[in-house]
């Protein structure tokens, strides 16, 4: 089972579908593995890339982490007009639940630089896998 999470902001759409991850996870150690699937729509009529993103990740404790870097899984897409780019990553987390936003920092064909904030997405374990715990 996977939610959909979705935004539209500067042109672009960002669609998140995440899912829990059972065979990665260890309970016993208060490791939850969560992933998330991300697929960036340019719906504008400028190309673009996508130089950096910066995610703010929050368990149930209210514990927020921040994480920045460059492009994403290795990668800066460019995306022409039209054009779309999906990609998968996970999020370790030491609780059953917690959720994750952000953005992602981009330049256009003109060099100007813009920014596109992805939905707030929620992670949880599903009922039926804490029972398996």
């Amino acid at each position: 089972m996977s939610d959909c999470y979705i935004s539209e902001n500067n042109q672009f759409r960002v669609e998140v579908k995440t899912t829990f991850d059972f065979d990665q996870s260890n309970p016993l150690n208060f490791q939850y593995l969560f992933r998330y699937t991300i697929l960036i729509t340019n719906q504008g009529e400028i190309s673009a890339q996508l130089l950096s993103r910066k995610w703010n990740i929050k368990d149930a404790k209210g514990d927020v982490k921040l994480v920045e870097g460059a492009g994403v899984i290795g990668q800066q897409p460019f995306f022409e007009v039209g054009q779309s780019f999906e990609y998968s990553s996970y999020c370790p987390l030491p609780t059953l639940t917690g959720e994750m936003w952000g953005h992602f920092n981009m330049i256009n064909k003109y060099g100007q630089s813009f920014k596109i904030d992805t939905p707030l997405f929620k992670f949880s374990v599903p009922s039926e896998f804490i029972d398996n715990y």
